[in-house]
């Protein structure tokens, strides 16, 4: 095996020293091509300030070896040793060391200090550093990214009369590796804290501002986030108030759609966004399809999927009729139930992963609320903003607009979205997904792929 394959066995140990909340790093010591000690961090955990993972490696190894002297070992390790390990390793006698990524503040192979360099000592061990570093950094870097927003939403105090989410109930979700963001300084949330996830470069050339619907959440769009981010773009995607990761009103009646919509307007300027490309789909449609003319300039594409603007001026589709009844009917239905008969190709972990955000009904006044707030009549809330939004898309969108389709909804299917796209100016023909259903993103990284090329700058 070679070095970097030694480096992959130590940032295994290191992933599982992360999964425990500790900093992420790992050592392996191999002999003759052998591994014969493995360690992980766990100085919190054994209230041990050695317990290093070079330190439990080492130990492991002379065990095995029957001896404390390590001659003729090496030893792997995605961080450059402290000088309390690499003290250990020179008086293993240690053959070589080999280590990822360099580190700045304590670093003793000639980052801080060099003991391996000091020819002082009755023994030298020759050093190696720069092994697949880019790796080994992101995985640190990563870790301690997520540290600084947990420490930053811990400052965010929750209101009395709203529900948070343990962070426990996020932990290992597939396919949903992202850093979460806050903010809860949004007038119209009150000190409500808003979570979000913001991938990719603040320069970028475009942002997809991403927003999703009921009963989902940003988990929604993790098939799409990383085609955008690979394309060198930035990806913006909140969570609603009262659903993922933001904090969840306990009353129903706090829910209303001027609110929410207020609440998504601000948010976007709080982030001061620009060469957005909306993407909407079901709830994140009936409230986002209302942003853009408020500040026409900050977009310039819009990516619009399974959704409908709610005017009140027209009968409601009875595939959303016998929705909003269904959920009269049975407010606490199973979220993961319902992600699993419309997505057949989800595992079972992906669709209960969406429940995740609500561990009891005390928390889903949202689910609740948000059927009987589509707007059904000209005097309902966002009924006018929404007639001010079809009259903008028709005739002062400047913008380009794609438009993808879950040809398998019976609620916002395509009967429903092409008399969507004769509402919205320049929209061509939809990209039809036969075997996507409601929820489209869940087939969506073929969507991602086209609209990647067709909103190149």
């Amino acid at each position: 095996m070679t070095d970097t394959g030694y480096m992959q066995l130590a940032l295994e140990q290191a992933r599982l020293a992360a999964a425990a909340g500790e900093v992420p790093v790992g050592a392996v010591v191999v002999r003759d091509g052998q591994v014969i000690g493995r360690g992980r961090n766990a100085p919190v955990a054994s209230h041990d300030p050695t317990a290093h993972a070079e330190i439990a490696a080492l130990r492991e190894a002379a065990q095995a070896l029957g001896n404390y002297r390590l001659d003729g070992c090496e030893l792997y390790v995605p961080l450059e040793p402290c000088a309390m390990c690499s003290g250990a390793m020179l008086h293993a006698r240690l053959k070589r060391v080999v280590f990822g990524a360099a580190d700045p503040k304590t670093g003793a192979a000639g980052s801080v200090t060099d003991l391996f360099a000091s020819q002082q000592l009755n023994h030298q061990t020759r050093v190696e550093g720069g092994v697949i570093a880019q790796e080994c950094g992101a995985l640190l870097a990563g870790f301690f990214q997520a540290r600084r927003q947990e420490a930053r939403s811990n400052s965010h105090p929750l209101r009395d009369d709203a529900l948070r989410t343990p962070d426990e109930r996020f932990a290992g979700l597939p396919a949903y590796p992202w850093a979460p963001h806050y903010v809860s300084d949004l007038p119209a949330l009150g000190g409500l804290r808003m979570h979000y996830l913001d991938e990719g470069p603040p320069d970028a050339p475009l942002t997809w501002l991403c927003l999703h619907g009921n009963p989902a959440w940003s988990y929604l769009y993790r098939r799409m986030i990383p085609v955008f981010t690979e394309a060198g773009h930035r990806v913006v995607a909140p969570d609603l108030a009262g659903f993922g990761k933001s904090d969840k009103p306990k009353k129903d009646s706090a829910h209303s759609f001027s609110w929410h919509r207020q609440a998504l307007l601000e948010f976007i300027e709080r982030l001061d966004l620009r060469n957005v490309v909306l993407v909407v789909q079901d709830w994140g449609g009936l409230l986002g399809l209302t942003l853009p003319m408020a500040a026409p300039q900050r977009y310039c594409g819009l990516l619009v999927m399974n959704t409908a603007l709610g005017t009140g001026d027209a009968p409601l589709s009875p595939g959303f009729t016998a929705w909003r009844e269904m959920c009269a009917k049975n407010p606490e239905f199973d979220i993961a139930r319902l992600f699993a008969r419309g997505n057949p190709h989800l595992s079972a972990q992906e669709c209960a992963a969406y429940t995740a955000p609500f561990p009891d009904r005390g928390h889903r006044a949202a689910t609740r609320m948000f059927p009987p707030m589509v707007p059904d009549s000209l005097e309902a809330d966002g009924a006018a903003v929404s007639r001010e939004a079809r009259e903008f898309w028709q005739h002062r969108w400047q913008g380009r607009t794609m438009m993808a389709v879950g040809a398998q909804d019976p609620v916002l299917g395509l009967p429903v979205m092409q008399a969507l796209r004769a509402q919205i100016r320049g929209c061509g023909e939809p990209m039809v997904i036969e075997a996507a259903g409601h929820f489209v993103q869940e087939h969506g990284e073929a969507i991602a792929a086209a609209a990647v090329g067709y909103f190149r700058p």
